[in-house]
Formats: structure tokens, C-alpha cells, sequence
């Protein structure tokens, strides 16, 4: 008796104390899964921006046992009552903070905008969930460390979705690691999909289902269009981080995770956007074809980006990795000795096995509270998410160049071949190179360990942003 009265003393004190913490605008943990939950409870997880890869993030989690889609959120009101028409019981959001009050969520799953992630990972949280984020985490490097910051500080589990970090790519970590090939000398990836012109839509007013200021969050104010929503947001830096920063980081994760460095000493890229039609422009921002070349002491990180792929046969989409060593050339499942055009089967190493399935690896971590056994930690997330913002900050610095390859680009043979592809593509949309322009961004020298450039005060503003109130990440998380 004196024992009961003793807990239910304790819990009022908690609940005031809880109260006086929410009323003075304080966030609070709910209930923290592991510490409150027995382990045969079901995880609740919501699911943040449902339009999209949303929705295969619904299917994922619902295939687990012992996890259930619990609520969804979404700005646009016509999407979430399509999708939640499907799920009996299931409750809807339109806006993330009031999601966040609910003791009924373990987990929240972020499929927004890239200019969301970030922000939605902090506030989850702060808020006591365990994260899965999709690619890229951030917007730009400095929001990508204060993730990290943030999962660290609250104690929280956060899973990048970055998935090939699930797969058979460990493989080629341990065969790089092993040195049977000699070292590393550049470590290619290839984003080519089809990325054609958006054209031009004209402002309008946005519709009703949805909120668009909640959807610009800490973008600048501006017009509606509907080149923004659902999907070619990808292609405006207010928003989006082009297709490097999309299908790109991937390719770039495995990539850094095979050179097995944290992030490069310097980078530099070059490209353009080239669209077909009259006066070769449309209303997107963001390159559609660019190399980026990131040295990471002595081993290049080589990024080939190209959107005009698909409709001729010298140009196929192409999603992939290369490696070349001292030896010869690791591509499509097969080593290539030097001087030799037949490939033979890779030599034989061992590597630690994964899971193959990216939210199933998360969901056991949740359950285990060890972060070290993710396949995808959000610092792995960060680094590799902020190579592609590197690469993007030195194209939008670039200076017009010719339409050839620069003399003092790089006298790499492999780099050179990758800047001769992009400009041979771009001419199957019928550019004139005597009338083309090609933009070539600076070198610019990176400081890894403090992630900021050195010597350029112009490219370290472009590591962050201008965030909009309330909409604010803040420097300390």
C-alpha cells in the first residue's frame, strides 16, 4: 500500500513537472519506446510527406512484424485523404508539430521535400522519436550536422535513407580495403536519368487542399507554380538539390563509402542545364548535366550527373559505380585487368553480411537502442549528402567557359573522358558548342574537419541558408 502510494505521489510530480516544462513552450520526450514499451509492443511510426516514396515507406513498415503505421502527414489535404482512406484507424496531420504532440508515436518516418528533412528530423527528435529520413538528410552541410547533433543529443536512433548501405556494396568496401587491386586512385558514380525540360508554368494561386506557406517552411515567401508541387521541386535551390542530390547520393554514398573517407579537400564542378525547344531553357534551376570531382587525399570522387539520357542509344540511362585501381577497373560485377577488354570474376574477400532491407535494420535498432548497428547512421548520411552539396556550391559559383573541355581541369584521363561524355550528350538536344556555353565552377579547398571551405567566404554562405520564421534551424539543437 505504502509502496502505491509512493509511485502515484511520483507520477503526479512528473505530470506537473511536465506540464509547467509544456506550458513555458519546452520540448518534452514522449514516451521513449525502450524504456516504456516491453519488447512484443507494436513500434508506432508515422509518416511524414506520403505523396511520393511516402507511400513505399507505408508499405515497407506495414510489411514488419510487430510495427504499425500509426498516423500520416502530409500538407497537401487531398493527398493524405487519398492515402488514409486505405488505413482503417489510422490518424491524419497536416502539420508536423501537431504530430509531434502525440505519446501514441515511437517512430517517425520523413519522406518530405529535401528542404524539409532536416528540420523534420530535428523537431522528431526533440520531440522523443526515433527517425527514418530519407536521401538527402539536409538541404545543405550545415544542416546535415546539426542532424547528427540532434540524433546524439536526444539519444535518438536515426536511419538515412541512403539503402544500397543494406546490400551486397559492402562487397566492394572490403575488396578496396584488401588491396588485392593496388590502391584506389578514383572511385566513379554515374546519376544519369532522364531529366528533360519542365518548361514553364505561370503563377498561380495554390490549391485549396493545400498549405503552401507550411509547405515553403524555411524557404524564402514566393509565387505558387505548379512546377513545384509534387515533384519537379527537385530542380529549384530554394527547394531541391538537383539530381545529385536525388537519385546522385546514392552513387555518392557508396562511392565515399568504398574510398572510406569523412568528406574531401577540395571539389569542382562543371556542367550546365540544356534543355531541348526554342532558346534551350525552362523554368528549373538546377543542372542537368555536371561533373564534380572531389579529392579525398590523393583518391578522386568522380560524379557524373546527366539528364538527357534515354532517347538516343549512345546515351542510355546509366545508374552505377566504378572503381579503378592500379590494377585495372571494377565495373558491372567484374574486374577489368589494365590493357585487357574482358572481364574476369572479382577475387575473393570476405565482408560483414547485411540485411538487404534498410527499414527492417532500423526497426531492429529501435528495438536494441544501439545506433552502431545501423546500416545507415545519419552521420554516414550527413557526409554523404554534403558531398553533393560541395559539388553543387562549386557549380553555382561558376564562371562562363567555352563549350570544350578546360585545359586546366583536371589531366586525369578518367576525369577527362567523363567531361567529354557530358559535352558529347548535350549536343544530341542539337546544341551548337560554338554558340553553348559551359559553366565551370572554382576549386575550391575544404577543411574536413571543420566543414568549411578555406579561403572563400562566398562559398561558405552557400553552406547554409536564410531560414524563414518559424522555420528555423538553429545553431544549437
Amino acid at each position: 500500500m505504502k509502496a502505491n502510494l509512493q509511485r502515484a505521489r511520483a507520477s503526479r510530480r512528473a505530470f506537473l513537472k511536465t506540464a509547467a516544462l509544456g506550458a513555458a513552450g519546452v520540448w518534452l520526450a514522449p514516451r521513449v519506446y525502450a524504456q516504456a514499451a516491453g519488447a512484443n509492443d507494436a513500434i508506432r511510426v508515422a509518416v511524414v510527406g506520403i505523396n511520393g516514396r511516402g507511400a513505399s515507406h507505408i508499405s515497407e513498415f506495414n510489411k514488419l512484424p510487430g510495427v504499425r503505421v500509426v498516423a500520416l502527414c502530409d500538407v497537401d489535404l487531398k493527398v493524405l485523404e487519398a492515402r488514409a482512406q486505405k488505413m482503417e484507424g489510422v490518424q491524419k496531420y497536416q502539420d508536423l508539430r501537431k504530430m509531434l504532440e502525440s505519446r501514441e508515436i515511437d517512430v517517425v518516418s520523413i519522406a518530405t521535400t529535401n528542404h524539409w528533412h532536416a528540420l523534420a528530423t530535428l523537431w522528431a527528435c526533440q520531440a522523443g522519436k526515433d527517425v527514418y529520413v530519407e536521401k538527402p538528410c539536409s538541404h545543405n552541410v550545415f544542416e546535415g550536422r546539426k542532424c547528427v547533433e540532434a540524433a546524439r543529443k536526444y539519444n535518438r536512433i536515426v536511419q538515412h535513407g541512403t539503402q544500397r548501405r543494406a546490400g551486397g556494396d559492402a562487397r566492394m568496401v572490403a575488396l578496396a580495403k584488401s588491396g588485392v587491386y593496388g590502391k584506389l586512385l578514383v572511385a566513379k558514380g554515374y546519376c544519369c536519368k532522364p531529366r528533360w525540360s519542365i518548361g514553364f508554368k505561370p503563377v498561380e494561386d495554390p490549391p485549396a487542399s493545400l498549405d503552401f506557406d507550411l509547405w515553403l517552411g524555411p524557404a524564402p515567401r514566393q509565387p505558387f507554380h505548379r512546377n513545384l508541387v509534387h515533384y519537379n521541386w527537385h530542380w529549384f535551390w530554394d527547394f531541391g538539390n538537383g539530381d545529385i542530390g536525388n537519385q546522385g547520393v546514392h552513387e555518392m554514398d557508396v562511392a565515399r563509402w568504398v574510398i572510406g573517407g569523412t568528406l574531401p579537400r577540395s571539389v569542382i564542378s562543371l556542367g550546365g542545364r540544356y534543355v531541348e525547344g526554342e532558346g534551350h531553357k525552362d523554368q528549373g534551376q538546377t543542372p542537368n548535366q555536371m561533373v564534380t570531382v572531389l579529392d579525398f587525399d590523393g583518391t578522386l570522387l568522380l560524379f557524373e550527373t546527366r539528364g538527357l539520357v534515354g532517347k538516343l542509344k549512345e546515351y542510355p540511362n546509366k545508374v552505377a559505380n566504378e572503381y579503378y585501381f592500379e590494377a585495372g577497373v571494377v565495373k558491372d560485377g567484374k574486374f577489368f585487368p589494365k590493357g585487357k577488354t574482358e572481364g574476369e570474376p572479382l577475387a575473393k574477400v570476405e565482408a560483414p553480411a547485411r540485411s538487404g532491407n534498410i527499414f527492417a535494420n532500423f526497426i531492429e535498432c529501435v528495438r536494441s537502442r544501439n545506433r552502431k548497428q545501423l546500416h545507415a547512421d545519419i552521420l554516414e548520411g550527413h557526409l554523404s549528402s554534403a558531398c553533393c552539396h560541395l559539388g553543387n556550391i562549386s557549380y553555382r559559383l561558376a564562371k562562363e567557359r567555352p563549350f570544350e573541355k578546360p585545359k586546366d581541369f583536371s589531366d586525369n584521363e578518367v576525369v577527362g573522358e567523363s567531361i567529354m561524355t557530358v559535352l558529347e550528350n548535350t549536343k544530341a538536344i542539337g546544341v551548337d558548342p560554338q554558340k553553348a556555353t559551359l559553366w565551370v565552377g572554382p576549386k575550391l579547398n575544404f577543411d574536413p574537419q571543420k566543414e568549411k571551405f578555406i579561403g572563400s567566404p562566398e562559398a561558405d554562405r552557400l553552406l547554409t541558408r536564410a531560414y524563414r520564421a518559424p522555420f528555423i534551424v538553429p545553431e544549437k539543437v
